[in-house]
């Protein structure tokens, strides 16, 4: 199997083969994480696409501060965002506390994976990046350009809104 740096090393000489194995590494992630935040399997191709092209483009950028995966995952982030133009709100009131048992709420996956896809924009991406792909909320406040505290808004609405969805079926 060939090693991250060797692939790095190959696709930076333009060796389509090493370009062809880092693309197909990464390929299924990339595209379930875009199709997860686009909620449509075209724009997930399209962002899969434009996410490689940026890649190659600029991996003699890749500083090695992460793995290579987790690289092309924040660029894969931002183009799904843009592609979708994602609008999230600030949420002017504090939270009111109330707290989501996730664990009264039977859960069949194909069910939620259905509600996720139903959430808006800004809830959807907020709650892939946070409860699927793990990102912090200072991460994602990065990468979505708001701050931490839309962040935690935004998540706490769509676990709210998505346990309605699955406990009203």
């Amino acid at each position: 199997m060939t090693t991250e740096a060797e692939l790095i090393t190959g696709c930076l000489l333009h060796d389509r083969i090493a370009q062809r194995l880092l693309y197909d590494r990464y390929k299924n992630a990339m595209y379930t994480l875009a199709y997860r935040i686009t909620g449509d399997y075209d724009d997930a191709n399209d962002v899969l696409q434009d996410a490689f092209l940026e890649v190659f483009r600029h991996l003699d950028q890749f500083r090695g501060d992460a793995t290579l995966g987790a690289w092309i995952k924040q660029i894969v982030v931002r183009k799904s965002t843009k592609k979708k133009r994602v609008v999230i709100w600030q949420n002017a009131d504090e939270e009111t506390g109330e707290s989501i048992d996730w664990a009264e709420v039977d859960i069949n996956v194909a069910h939620l994976q259905t509600a996720i896809l139903t959430l808006p924009d800004g809830f959807r991406t907020i709650f892939v990046l946070a409860e699927i792909e793990g990102y912090a909320h200072r991460e994602i406040a990065g990468i979505l350009n708001i701050s931490e505290g839309t962040s935690k808004s935004q998540l706490f609405h769509a676990k709210r809104k998505l346990r309605s969805m699955l406990t009203s079926r």
